[in-house]
């Protein structure tokens, strides 16, 4: 583990903190609609942030979703500097995390095959 991966962490989280509030407060973009930031990861020079996110309700185009965030990074970037205290502001990187979809589709599916087995709960 590198030696300033605590610091790392906590730079990741206040970044997740404070994206989650701007997108939720002051993004006006329709497309965005109503996300969730799922992670942070920030490089160890801290120059780029990979920003992961999920979409709640409908589960339409993801690329456009991440389009409009990219589109909206500097606005966003220019928030972050304002809010926090960093001496380097990272570039931010928005993709979609398909975790919790696949979490949930394998939760079906494990449902469906204790439901199927002999003397088993229908």
């Amino acid at each position: 583990m590198p030696k300033d991966y605590p610091r790392s962490r906590r730079i990741a989280e206040q970044i997740q903190r404070e994206l989650s509030e701007i997108i939720r407060l002051e993004l006006k973009d329709p497309r965005v609609g109503m996300i969730t930031l799922t992670d942070v990861e920030v490089t160890p020079d801290y120059e780029h942030a990979k920003i992961f996110f999920t979409r709640l309700g409908d589960a339409g185009d993801n690329t456009a979703v991440t389009r409009a965030l990219q589109h909206a990074g500097g606005f966003m970037r220019t928030e972050l500097a304002r809010r926090m205290r960093l001496r380097i502001v990272p570039q931010l990187q928005f993709e979609y995390d398909d975790s919790v979809e696949r979490g949930v589709r394998l939760s079906k599916l494990i449902d469906e095959a204790v439901g199927n087995k002999p003397g088993g709960a229908k």
